[in-house]
């Protein structure tokens, strides 16, 4: 029988989340923090002790699993980023709300398909080029983060890891469109949300004496086409090739192409292919390509995978004593997918749901998911709560790190780590409270207080823009509103 793991033993963690959260904001070590070896530093010292702790006390297969899924991880957010590097959005499409908006939209739609971090390592380069000449601008690499990052990714098991861990324990792969609606409500709140906050910052814009003048204007187009092919590399190996086979190798039957990680052989492949072939004017030039948004992702999540080990030990082992219900399922596997690793968070409750509703007395037969004994309503709380909670923290998801470690790489100053969750809060927090009201909970009364938040946070997302859209106009009409000649008039004028 396992050992029983003791509440202390998720100190690590905490401590590991309390860095990431207050170090950055400490002055005597927030110069620290900005070098990768410190923050290293800090991973090692909290993660390996915990990692020792786990082997000798519980097993040493769970410090193999973690190191695996670690390297599973980052191995995929490292081929991303590179194949990424090579791709440009060049000309002439102005930062205005609606096309900021539908750059997101765009996002929040194809993140389904080819997984929330290809989505968003796709569109974060060609978004922060669209906006290079506004200075406010944070706020959009934090909606990318809301839609493309994790809300986005809900209608496929390619969309987000916990929905793809569903699929391989017997979910149907087109069961997730049962969550269309849901999906179809918190994307167009937030595209709406942000169609109005981003008008208010747009009018604050001061434009430059250089965007006034008028020039030629420049088709749209991608640049670095190429690297589209080691994309869809990267994402059919996701969908079709296997990892390691853990659990045929710890039985002791595995074959050796069950030893052989394919899947993260192809990333490496389609990271090398991309680097190497592709234009360095595009990488390095137009995109500033820089390796230090990877390699800060990569150190601080070594300590966090290692770290939460005896978290989720700590967490299966007290889940039968939850009090589960549908909306329990939701915020007790959202709140922990907002700071755990959302994939075994969600697998935690779906193997919880599934114990429970194989007792025909909790759940009759029919309301089951395919060859699973997961009753459906609880497993779309479960997986509402696993995708979308995962935006609430940067860590909630792998590719939310990543999204800010670019942005910051490109001179974005980012909101510190509690600082983030105030945005999340503020503005996704309602519109998941609304969505579990009106789709989960069955009180009529309920959906009631739901419809009522719905009308609240669209009358004041309409309020917003009322006030400012007018004045976002008059910028908008600033640019290329001078004549190349009568800026050389008021050239010679000037001198």
């Amino acid at each position: 029988m396992e050992a029983v793991v003791p509440w202390w033993a998720i100190i690590p963690f905490v401590v590991m989340l309390l860095s990431i959260a207050l170090m950055p904001l400490i002055p005597a070590t927030a110069h620290r923090w900005e070098d990768w070896r410190f923050v290293f530093g800090v991973a090692l010292m909290l993660g390996i002790p915990t990692a020792l702790w786990v082997g000798f006390v519980l097993s040493w297969a769970r410090v193999g699993h973690a190191i695996v899924e670690y390297v599973q991880f980052i191995m995929l957010l490292f081929a991303l980023f590179v194949v990424s590097g090579g791709l440009f959005l060049k000309g002439d499409i102005r930062p205005t709300p609606k096309n900021n908006t539908i750059v997101l939209a765009i996002g929040g739609v194809i993140a389904s398909f080819i997984g929330t971090t290809g989505a968003a390592m796709l569109l974060i380069r060609p978004l922060l080029n669209i906006n290079k000449d506004r200075k406010i601008k944070v706020h959009t690499v934090i909606f990318t983060i809301l839609i493309v990052a994790n809300n986005g990714g809900m209608l496929t098991p390619l969309g987000d890891p916990p929905l793809f861990m569903g699929f391989l324990r017997g979910v149907p792969f087109t069961w997730t469109f049962k969550l269309l609606p849901m999906w179809a409500f918190i994307n167009a709140m937030l595209l709406i949300t942000y169609y109005a906050l981003d008008t208010r910052q747009y009018s604050r814009e001061d434009v430059p004496e250089r965007l006034r003048i008028a020039g030629p204007r420049e088709p749209l187009k991608v640049l670095g086409l190429p690297s589209l092919v080691w994309f869809a590399m990267i994402i059919a190996a996701v969908a079709l090739l296997p990892s390691l086979d853990l659990h045929a190798i710890e039985s002791g039957h595995a074959t050796w192409d069950q030893y052989v990680p394919w899947r993260e052989l192809v990333f490496l492949a389609a990271a090398i292919g991309s680097y190497t072939t592709g234009s360095k004017r595009i990488r390095f030039d137009m995109n500033q390509f820089s390796w230090a948004p990877i390699r800060e992702v990569a150190v601080i999540f070594i300590g966090i995978f290692l770290t939460m080990i005896p978290a989720l030990a700590f967490l299966a082992q007290v889940a039968d004593q939850l009090p589960l219900n549908t909306i329990t399922f939701f915020i007790f596997s959202g709140s922990l997918s907002a700071f755990l690793d959302n994939a075994p968070t969600y697998l935690t409750f779906f193997e919880m749901a599934g114990a429970l509703g194989a007792d025909p007395t909790v759940m009759a037969e029919s309301a089951r998911v395919g060859a699973t004994t997961v009753p459906e309503i609880w497993l779309l709380a479960i997986s509402l709560g696993s995708v979308a909670c995962g935006a609430i923290t940067y860590i909630g998801n792998g590719p939310n790190f990543m999204v800010k470690a670019v942005a910051e790489s490109r001179g974005v100053i980012m909101p510190s780590f509690g600082g983030y969750i105030g945005w999340s809060v503020r503005y996704l927090a309602p519109i998941l409270v609304a969505m579990v009201c009106l789709f989960l909970a069955e009180p009529i009364w309920v959906k009631a207080i739901g419809g009522v938040i719905t009308v609240f946070l669209l009358l004041q997302a309409f309020l917003l823009w009322q006030r400012y859209h007018k004045a976002a106009r008059e910028v908008y009409h600033l640019v290329g509103s001078v004549s190349p000649e009568d800026a050389g008039a008021q050239a010679d004028i000037d001198r």
